[in-house]
């Protein structure tokens, strides 16, 4: 069985939490594209957890987790971020986690030649997380990328570092008027966090067809949502991989085979971390407090999240480009305080109204067309039946439902593990 999570929206759906709560059924996770750009928030018996680079699965000792080919891996974030997990108490050995041998390695170099370039873009800025995402995508494409292989080669890779710094240090010099990158400094950054990882290194696609041959249950688990991916998202504000569905095989190493079920999360209202286009966003008092309820503040970056009323259109959207099977709907429990709900229906653009995703310039100049269903105004976080829940809530469960066309199956209504309702 091969299952995949993934988002719906803008990212920071609650993909994390989902996959924390599911992966009891799995016998694997793997996380397939992307890199410490986005945070999966967990909470659990061991306490609250962010993870920018492992796979979510971590939090259950006997589920192995999987980064695969399709990740760009900063070594020194890897190297603190499991840290932090094995002082709380988290088993990490090379029995629970694989890391693919054909990952591209994320350097400080592309770090600073992110900053540089968001620097250089002023107010025009695509909101970066500034952990240098593009750059290494862009290395990886250009055939400039170090991979994760490359480890286990020393002598081979000190021969293709100092060929890649002969050609990063034109556009760094050339172009930024930076201090070039020194080889030295580069190859003790290689060796201090990539040598602890060594044995964790495999062929994560041998590893994968196996597991998928002795019928072992395998769960992808994404990275942002729909909306960020880099083909079908709010271009240019997107990350810079594929966030969907059809892409996780691939990213993971196993392009062989086809997913079963795709398992999309988005949130009972909208939120954006970043810039680009955002039609349903609201603003002032009412975003704030709409914020302060969910906690909206992005777990990689700590920025306060853009904040609107669920969106039909943007998530009708989402659902398709996913292939969504079922719907797990996080954050119920947020809304509780509102009487009236306010939920984005159309957009309007030029003095009409679409129902239907829009492009480019279009989708910046659409607004909102907002209408109110009844909130239930009553705590339901202690809710573990849809029986428990009061019929206005029920009622907006439905409403979404039939809206996005795609069942909802999952709601959370509390952030713990337990928190939830199946439907």
């Amino acid at each position: 069985m091969l299952s995949a999570i993934v988002g719906i929206n803008w990212g920071d759906e609650g993909k994390g939490r989902m996959v924390d709560l599911l992966s009891e059924d799995y016998d694997v996770v793997v996380r397939y594209q992307g890199g410490n750009n986005a945070g999966h928030t967990v909470i659990n018996h061991l306490g609250k957890f962010i993870l920018n680079l492992m796979p979510s699965g971590i939090l259950r000792p006997e589920v192995v987790n999987v980064m695969g080919n399709g990740m760009v891996i900063d070594l020194e974030h890897l190297h603190k971020e499991m840290g932090r997990l094995i002082e709380a108490g988290v088993k990490i050995t090379p029995e629970n986690l694989k890391i693919s041998d054909r990952a591209i390695i994320c350097l400080p170099y592309h770090v600073m030649q992110d900053c540089l370039e968001e620097e250089r873009l002023a107010d025009a800025k695509y909101g970066s997380t500034r952990r240098g995402i593009a750059p290494v995508y862009g290395d990886k494409y250009m055939k400039k990328g170090i991979r994760i292989g490359d480890l286990l080669q020393p002598e081979a890779l000190k021969k293709h570092l100092q060929g890649i710094l002969d050609w990063k240090n034109l556009t760094i010099t050339k172009v930024y008027k930076s201090e070039p990158v020194e080889f030295d400094a580069m190859w003790k950054w290689l060796e201090t966090y990539g040598n602890p990882i060594k044995d964790y290194i495999c062929d994560t696609g041998l590893y994968l067809d196996k597991a998928e041959k002795d019928n072992k249950k395998i769960m992808f688990e994404a990275q942002l949502g729909a909306l960020r991916d880099i083909d079908f998202g709010i271009y240019p504000f997107t990350s810079s991989s594929n966030t969907i569905a059809a892409y996780a095989p691939i990213g993971a190493g196993i392009p062989n085979h086809k997913l079963h079920n795709v398992i999309g999360v988005m949130k009972a209202y909208s939120t954006c971390v970043g810039e680009g286009p955002f039609t349903c966003e609201i603003f002032g008092e009412e975003a704030e407090a709409l914020r302060q309820a969910g906690g909206e503040y992005g777990a990689a970056t700590g920025r306060p999240r853009r904040v609107g009323p669920f969106d039909v259109t943007a998530s009708r959207y989402g659902v398709r480009m996913q292939g969504a099977d079922i719907i797990a709907l996080t954050k119920m429990d947020v809304l509780s305080g509102f009487e009236k709900i306010p939920v984005c229906v159309a957009y309007e653009i030029d003095g009409k109204q679409t129902t239907e995703f829009l492009f480019g310039d279009d989708l910046e100049r659409a607004k909102p067309v907002i209408e109110y269903l009844k909130g239930w105004n009553c705590d339901i976080t202690k809710c573990r039946k849809p029986q428990d829940l009061p019929q206005e809530a029920i009622d907006y469960i439905r409403y979404i439902e039939k809206a996005v066309e795609c069942k909802i199956r999952y709601v959370s209504v509390g952030a713990e593990r337990e928190e939830y309702i199946e439907f």
